[in-house]
């Protein structure tokens, strides 16, 4: 029988996840709740409110959804996931419990502190005079992160007090992350180099996919505010010695065992937000989903079926299902859990085209010329909505450009090269993805 996966969300990291599921070998009918132009290409829309738990979990019955696939953070703090898997379902995708790693950043360092998971230091505050005070005596840099999720947003790096106070006004005066705002955390400044690890779990066996490096500030060179991520590069390259087993040794198993003793069954993606330190690996955040846009640069460099991989999670028995892979390939590191997984001797990197005013107010409804498809680079939508026949912009970062080859430098110019012919008014992107990286791969 042909199986039924449903994918929740409207992004970028939707449309890609749906590309990748639709090369499946079993050929499956995908649904999108609520999906975006060109997700549903690849999809049909499923004719119900993914906002309305009960109700979606009602129509996966009746349609004998296979998967569910829930992309964005929101729904999984919200519970969509336990809504579903109360009604029978396959779900990739943690419930609320576990999902709060990522809802409170509070919460995720207390869940680190009892698993022994290095971290930077931290004072968590509940309002803005009590910030203030501990900023006095907080070492600078500091940073200040909105407690909640925030699309990537709610960080500031700050090098001066003043440029604290003013993040922190923003949270709890200005209330411009809403509730993710309302309870802060300053924390210690690490330094090294950043780096995104996206391990897919049942809860108790994992597989760690390709490392890959996210771009976070809006400006070349790292300058100006943070954003949910401006282009990502993905590779070998990016590995340095021992990196898989601190990893996996000293960060996603001892999490998974901590969530486990306090009940929780995480099944889903296990996202670890890394600093490379001078002292070792240092976790920064965790994710309770996928990376947006770090899947548009890792899915790519699968060597498996996405299919199999998520419904081994989902249903959880994914250490059956990886004892059956064959060896890794050449070029894959001995100490990378699940290195079978990826093709090593390939890379990948997406640049993204936002509108103009990101991560600000933007405008909307600027029609976008796209050009088609080459061999090694593809476009991926996020926020884009179609008028009167037309693709138009509908949202910050409006798409992903991604470019794969043989090396990061492939990559790159394959990306870069289709990105040339994207056309809308205010097109926003970064020339530097990539930047300071080798530029071929270097064996781990």
């Amino acid at each position: 029988m042909t199986p039924q996966v449903l994918i929740v969300g409207a992004g970028g990291r939707e449309h890609a996840l749906a590309r990748r599921l639709a090369e499946s070998p079993s050929r499956p009918r995908l649904w999108a709740a609520p999906g975006n132009p060109g997700l549903l290409r690849l999809a049909s829309r499923a004719p119900v409110d993914p906002a309305d738990h009960p109700a979606l979990a009602a129509w996966c019955r009746e349609a004998a959804i296979d998967l569910v696939v829930v992309g964005p953070e929101d729904p999984l703090i919200a519970g969509l996931a336990d809504v579903l898997r109360d009604a029978g379902l396959a779900v990739f995708g943690p419930g609320a419990r576990g999902a709060r790693l990522e809802g409170d950043k509070e919460h995720a360092k207390l869940v680190m502190a009892a698993a022994g998971v290095p971290t930077a230091g931290y004072a968590a505050c509940g309002d803005l005079a009590e910030a203030l005070a501990r900023l006095e005596s907080a070492a600078l840099p500091v940073v200040v992160k909105a407690c909640g999720a925030a699309q990537g947003k709610g960080v500031a790096v700050c090098a001066d007090r003043a440029a604290a106070r003013a993040h922190l006004e923003l949270c709890f005066t200005a209330d411009a992350f809403g509730d993710a705002g309302r309870r802060v955390l300053l924390e210690e400044c690490l330094t090294g180099p950043e780096l995104s690890i996206l391990a897919v779990t049942d809860g108790r066996d994992y597989a760690l996919l390709c490392p890959s490096r996210d771009h976070k500030r809006l400006g070349e060179g790292d300058t100006g505010p943070n954003t949910g991520g401006m282009g990502v590069v993905a590779s070998a390259g990016l590995l340095t010695p021992g990196l898989g087993r601190a990893v996996g040794e000293g960060v996603v198993a001892p999490v998974l065992a901590e969530l486990r003793r306090r009940g929780v069954d995480y099944r889903g993606v296990l996202y670890v937000g890394l600093m490379l330190t001078p002292d070792g690996p240092r976790v920064l955040e965790f994710n309770c989903r996928f990376g947006d846009p770090e899947t548009q640069a890792v899915l790519p460099l699968l060597r498996v079926d996405l299919l199999e991989l998520l419904l081994a999670a989902a249903r959880g028995d994914l250490g059956a299902w990886l004892a059956t892979l064959p060896e890794p390939g050449p070029g894959a590191p001995r100490d990378w859990p699940g290195a079978a997984l990826t093709d090593w001797e390939r890379a990948a990197a997406v640049v993204v085209a936002a509108s103009h005013g990101y991560p600000g107010p933007i405008r909307r409804g600027d029609a976008i010329t796209l050009p088609p498809d080459r061999e090694r680079a593809w476009v991926v939508q996020a926020g884009t909505a179609e008028r009167d026949g037309r693709l138009v912009t509908a949202g910050g970062r409006v798409l992903g450009v991604v470019g794969e080859g043989r090396d990061l430098r492939e990559a790159l110019a394959a990306a870069y090269g289709l990105l040339a012919d994207v056309r809308f008014d205010g097109l926003v992107c970064r020339r530097d993805i990539g930047g300071g990286l080798p530029p071929s791969r270097s064996e781990p």
